[in-house]
């Protein structure tokens, strides 16, 4: 625990943007603290929605409140400052007696904040440790009735209820274990099997569908062949490119589908708005309505972002799962059998309705002649 010299330095009290103390405090999904207006002005001035002190990226639809608990602390700490600047000096040899018991009155108050607050940091800490263990169990009727008792449970605290500033303390945990389910939703394992509960049935629309590519009569799979099928021309069609969309589009809620990609040295996976081109080039970018991965040359994955981000992956996916949120604007991307997350676009902005978008790519001689295969999605994995 912290001496009471160092709980009362004033840097610890500093917002790390205006380098003055809090004010309103709030703090982000990564841990850090900022002042409400200066962490807002920041996120208006850039384009990335990430935190100013560790970069993570963060979500703009994420609404701040103020940490209740900290600025209590604050004030307490604003308070005893002034009081101190106010009294006037002291003579040789004499103490101010009540500055020194209210700087200890508020020494002790915050000692018994951080001590019991790390008492409940340690029961959540367990409580985490029981959901990761869940994670991993096969038996979702187990994994449902354990899940509920271990977060729904209130954590045995102490009884708070005759002492005002506790009942701040009581407040702050119940944040952090928001915050912890929180935490526990970005574990792949466990963020894979809740996202497979918007499954959705998604068919290829063969009147977008490029003139080389192949349909399977259920419209499920696409493959690239080495003639132009003669088909009647299409304004829906891409003309280009081995691109088509899936039949149905989206303009709210969530969505999954998964694509077996297994065989293939090349594709291209993800959504696109209903307005993107279709006839001559076409750029892979958000900034042109298409949020997508793809695969070249059998092991260079990459994000089409803007610029082309280069991914690492440990192991080469054989079914891609492709996860939309409108509202929060998010398209995220997993490896299913390895159970692990590939890569996610943020801070998307759809205004429109959005497709599954494919593209086989060429055969390359045969190289790449595997179709893509929309695959129902297994909630026993």
């Amino acid at each position: 625990m912290a001496s009471s010299s160092s709980l009362l330095s004033e840097e610890q009290f500093l917002c790390s943007i205006c380098l003055d103390v809090f004010t309103e405090p709030v703090t982000t999904s990564c841990g850090h603290n900022f002042c409400m207006a200066c962490i807002t002005k920041y996120w208006d001035s850039n384009d990335l929605c990430q935190c100013p002190l560790c970069q993570e990226k963060l979500s703009k639809q994420t609404k701040l409140r103020v940490n209740t608990t900290f600025r209590e602390i604050i004030e307490n700490y604003k308070l005893l400052r002034d009081t101190g600047k106010d009294e006037s000096p002291a003579k040789p040899g004499k103490v101010h007696c009540d500055v020194e018991e209210k700087q200890k009155a508020v020494e002790r108050q915050a000692e018994g904040l951080i001590k019991e607050l790390e008492q409940e940091i340690t029961e959540l800490k367990r409580r985490s440790t029981e959901l990761k263990q869940l994670s991993h169990t096969e038996d979702h009727l187990q994994l449902l009735q354990s899940f509920t008792s271990v977060v729904c449970t209130p954590p045995p605290t102490k009884d708070w209820s005759e002492i005002s500033v506790h009942r701040a303390v009581r407040r702050a945990v119940s944040q952090l274990e928001e915050t912890l389910n929180k935490e526990m939703e970005k574990l792949p394992e466990v963020k894979l099997k809740r996202i497979q509960q918007y499954a959705v049935d998604v068919t290829l629309d063969p009147d977008t569908a490029n003139l080389f590519l192949i349909l399977s009569d259920n419209g499920k799979q696409v493959r690239t062949g080495d003639t132009e099928l003669n088909l009647p021309d299409n304004p829906k069609r891409f003309d280009r490119f081995t691109v088509l969309l899936g039949k149905n589009g989206f303009s709210s809620g969530r969505f999954y589908y998964e694509v077996t990609v297994k065989g293939k040295t090349r594709w291209d996976l993800g959504v696109a708005r209903e307005s993107t081109d279709r006839k001559g080039d076409i750029t892979l970018s958000p900034e042109h309505g298409v949020w997508t991965m793809m695969l070249r040359d059998g092991n260079e994955y990459t994000a089409c972002a803007s610029p082309q981000i280069r991914l690492s992956l440990s192991e080469k996916p054989q079914k891609v799962g492709v996860f939309v949120d409108y509202e929060e604007g998010v398209v995220s991307f997993y490896n299913v059998e390895a159970r692990s997350h590939i890569y996610s676009f943020t801070c998307c902005i759809f205004t429109e309705k959005i497709y599954p978008f494919f593209s086989p790519c060429s055969d390359d001689s045969g190289k790449n002649a595997a179709p893509l295969v929309i695959s129902p999605v297994n909630h026993k994995y």
